[in-house]
C-alpha cells in the first residue's frame, strides 16, 4: 500500500511543500493529498491590496496541482487524531475521515482579537480573502455615499502599516487613521522610521501613537484612556493567532497554540506529524523563533520537505537554512521600505525606501505567486523510491 502523505492547508507553505514532495517522491510508493477549505490559492501578501480595490489573482488550486499527481480535497479540517492518524473533515457532502501515514500541518493563522470586545462583531480584517472582500465592499459603500468616510486601522505592525497606506493611496477620498499601541515603526531603523512617517504624511494618514483600543463598537472604538474614535470602517490588524486544532488533537504546542518541533520541523510529541508556516514554532539559525511570514513559510517548508524525503528514502536528513533576514513593506503603490536585520533580529542602520523598494517588493510578490502556481518547478526531476515498504495507519512510519 502506498505511503499516504496528507498536507493540511494550501497557502504558501502547504502548496510549496506538497508540490516539492510530489516532484521528489515516486508516485508508485506515495500518494499525496492536499486539504484546503477554499478552491483557490490566496495571495495573503496582497490581501490589503485586494481590500483597497485592486484585482488580485486567485489561481484555482485544481489548476495549480494539475499534472503533479496530487489529489486535492476541498474541505474544512475540524479535528486531528494523531494517535489514530486520521483527520476529520467537513465539506458539502458531509465530510468524513482521512487517514495518513505522514501529516504536514500547514493551516496557517487567523486574526487575533486579544480578547478585545467587539472585534468579531464590528471590525474588518485582511487575514483571509472573504474578509478582505467584505472590507472592500464596505469601502465601496463609503465611496458611493459621496462623502469622506472614516477608516480606522488598529495595529502598528507591518500588516497595519501596509493596509493603512494602501487604502489611503487607492482611496484618497477616505480619511484614514492608523492606531499604534507603541511607537510607529519601532522595529525599524531610525532612517526607515523617518521614511515611514513622511509616507504617512504624504498620503494623509493620521497616526495615533501609544494608543490602546479597549473595545470596538458600531461606529467607533473606545480607547483605554476613555477617549472614543469615530469610525465608519474599523480594520483590525493587531496580530495573528493560530487555530485550536493542533492543541485539541493532543500535539505539543506553545501557549499561543503553535506546534513545537525539532530542527527538522517534526512534531516534538508525534513523529508522524510535521508543521510548517505560521502553524509552527520553529527556532531559526539565530536562536530566535521565526516570525509568522511568507519567508518563514518557505524556509520551514523546505526543511520539512528535506526531512520527509530523507526519512522515507533512508537518507541522512540535511539541515536547510532557517533565516530571518528582513522585511519588505509596501507603502501604497509607489513607495516602500526594505529593512534588513542582523543576526540578532535587530534592524540594520541602513534601509532602502521609495519606488525602487516598491518595485522589489512587487517582484517578490510576483515570484511568490509564480512559485506557488508551479509547485514542482526547480526540484530535481528524479523520483526517489522509498527505502522499504512503508506502513499504513496503525503502524509507526519512518
Amino acid at each position: 500500500m502506498k505511503h499516504r502523505i496528507v498536507v493540511l492547508g494550501a497557502g504558501y507553505a502547504g502548496a510549496y511543500t506538497a508540490g516539492t514532495l510530489a516532484r521528489r517522491l515516486s508516485p508508485a510508493d506515495t500518494g499525496i493529498t492536499v486539504v484546503n477549505a477554499e478552491p483557490h490559492f490566496v495571495q495573503r501578501l496582497r490581501l490589503h491590496q485586494l481590500a483597497a480595490g485592486e484585482e488580485i489573482a486567485a489561481p484555482p488550486l485544481a489548476e495549480v496541482f494539475a499534472g503533479t499527481g496530487i489529489r486535492l480535497r476541498q474541505a474544512r479540517v475540524t479535528a486531528i487524531d494523531p494517535e489514530r492518524r486520521t483527520v476529520a473533515l467537513a465539506d458539502a457532502d458531509g465530510g468524513g475521515e482521512l487517514a495518513y501515514d505522514t501529516l504536514v500541518y500547514a493551516l496557517g493563522s487567523r486574526v487575533a482579537d486579544h480578547g478585545v470586545p467587539g472585534v468579531a462583531e464590528h471590525a474588518f480584517d485582511v487575514a483571509g480573502r472573504p474578509s478582505a472582500l467584505r472590507l472592500r465592499e464596505r469601502l465601496d459603500s463609503l465611496g458611493r455615499r459621496g462623502r469622506g468616510g472614516r477608516v480606522l486601522v488598529v495595529g502598528d505592525g507591518l500588516t497595519g502599516i501596509e493596509t493603512a497606506t494602501e487604502i489611503a493611496d487607492m482611496r484618497p477620498g477616505l480619511s484614514v487613521t492608523l492606531v499604534a499601541r507603541g511607537e510607529l515603526g519601532a522595529s525599524l531603523s531610525a532612517g526607515a522610521r523617518g521614511h515611514l512617517r513622511r509616507a504617512c504624511d504624504r498620503l494623509g494618514v493620521t497616526v495615533l501613537e501609544h494608543t490602546e483600543v479597549a473595545a470596538v463598537e458600531a461606529g467607533r472604538v473606545r480607547c483605554a484612556d476613555g477617549t472614543a474614535l469615530a469610525s465608519d470602517a474599523t480594520v483590525w490588524t493587531a496580530g495573528f493567532a493560530v487555530g485550536p486544532i493542533a492543541a485539541a488533537g493532543g500535539l505539543d504546542v506553545t501557549e499561543d497554540g503553535r506546534i513545537l518541533v525539532d530542527r527538522t520541523m517534526r512534531s516534538a510529541s508525534h513523529p508522524d506529524v510535521y508543521a510548517v508556516g505560521d502553524s509552527v514554532h520553529a527556532i531559526g539559525d539565530n536562536g530566535r523563533p521565526l516570525p509568522m511570514s511568507c519567508a518563514s513559510a518557505g524556509y520551514t517548508g523546505r526543511q520539512a520537505t528535506e526531512a520527509i524525503v530523507a526519512r522515507l528514502t533512508g537518507r541522512e536528513v540535511p539541515n536547510a537554512k532557517l533565516e530571518y533576514v528582513g522585511n519588505h513593506i509596501s507603502l501604497g503603490r509607489r513607495d516602500g521600505i526594505l529593512q534588513m536585520v542582523d543576526g540578532e533580529g535587530r534592524a540594520k542602520p541602513t534601509y532602502m525606501g521609495g519606488r525602487k523598494a516598491a518595485r522589489i517588493k512587487a517582484g517578490i510578490v510576483r515570484m511568490s505567486l509564480w512559485g506557488t502556481a508551479h509547485p514542482t518547478f526547480g526540484v530535481p526531476k528524479r523520483k526517489h523510491r522509498l527505502a522499504a515498504p512503508q506502513a499504513s495507519a496503525g503502524t509507526a512510519a519512518a
